[in-house]
């Protein structure tokens, strides 16, 4: 697949809702999708339906998850909030994340702080703007909007009672030469200070993955369609592995099944050790290192359309 992108109507395009991929030794997207419902007071028919489907499948616990590289556009003190778009124009994206302890049955982690942190619609990251996603794109100056560049489309949340989290964003755009994604890392033992997570230990550093027939789809409307250039497959990307939810992929739903530029929700179950610790090296490739003066500019010393290595994650 390419990143060729033109405009196109959205007016006839089918939704897709993807499963999830392989579910890991006993249904983790069947406890994705119930237990990401469970701090809404009330719930669709159509919902219920749904679930209740798909309890009756398994009612094992999930593997342990994998953790990966952090990549190199990590930055600390990210706040908790729920809507970390500040304004970023894109495709909007709905993400509710159940964080379960693997280690005891997949009871739920109360209070454990999933930090996300992703590229904007044209790949670029906030602390890092002037870094070249690859391809022909705008500058992320041109986008119009009035986000913070050290704080966009950062955040975190805090676990409540079923270990779910919910995010209110947008959808990733691509960089070469990963593939779209988000990342993400579970802390457990720190408090909420000063609006940040501090303390405590990191327990997951992973990363979330989209199915490819919705991201070329998504990846033809605009803000996307300004990016042009190689855009990198699923199966083809260095850091995922074909492990399907296991491995961080979405379940994703359409909130209107003939627009699909009203949005996504996403759903995944996140099973961790909370007695871990977890260095963000990850075993995932290309993973990189963070360069030390992050903020100021692209990691490494990439020309235009080649980022080195450092910056493939």
């Amino acid at each position: 697949m390419t990143g060729n992108h033109k405009d196109k109507s959205i007016t006839r395009r089918r939704a897709l809702a993807v499963t999830g991929g392989t579910v890991a030794a006993g249904g983790l997207a069947v406890a994705g999708y119930q237990a990401a419902f469970a701090d809404t007071a009330t719930t669709t028919a159509e919902e219920a339906t749904t679930a209740s489907a798909s309890a009756s499948e398994s009612s094992g616990c999930m593997t342990l998850m994998s953790s990966v590289t952090e990549g190199p556009y990590y930055l600390d003190g990210a706040l908790v909030r729920k809507d970390i778009t500040e304004g970023k124009s894109g495709v909007p994206l709905t993400l509710r994340l159940t964080v379960v302890d693997a280690t005891d049955g997949c009871t739920p982690v109360k209070g454990a702080a999933v930090e996300i942190w992703h590229c904007d619609a044209w790949g670029y990251y906030s602390g890092y703007t002037t870094a070249n996603p690859g391809g022909s794109a705008p500058a992320e100056s041109e986008d119009g909007s009035t986000a913070d560049d050290d704080t966009y489309l950062r955040g975190y949340q805090i676990a409540n009672a079923n270990g779910v989290v919910k995010f209110e964003t947008i959808f990733p755009g691509w960089y070469t030469p990963r593939t779209c994604h988000i990342h993400l890392k579970v802390h457990t033992g720190g408090q909420k200070e000063d609006g940040t997570y501090e303390g405590g230990k990191v327990n997951y550093t992973g990363q979330l993955f989209f199915d490819d027939t919705i991201a070329e789809e998504i990846f033809t409307l605009e803000p996307y369609s300004k990016h042009s250039g190689s855009y990198t497959a699923l199966d083809d990307d260095m850091v995922y592995d074909g492990g399907g939810a296991s491995s961080g992929l979405l379940t994703l739903e359409a909130v209107h099944k003939k627009d699909p530029s009203k949005g996504y929700k996403g759903f995944l179950t996140v099973a961790v050790d909370p007695d871990a610790e977890n260095t963000g090296a990850g075993s995932g490739g290309g993973g990189g290192t963070p360069p030390g003066d992050a903020p100021s500019g692209a990691p490494g010393d990439a020309p235009s359309g080649t980022p080195s290595a450092s910056a493939s994650s």
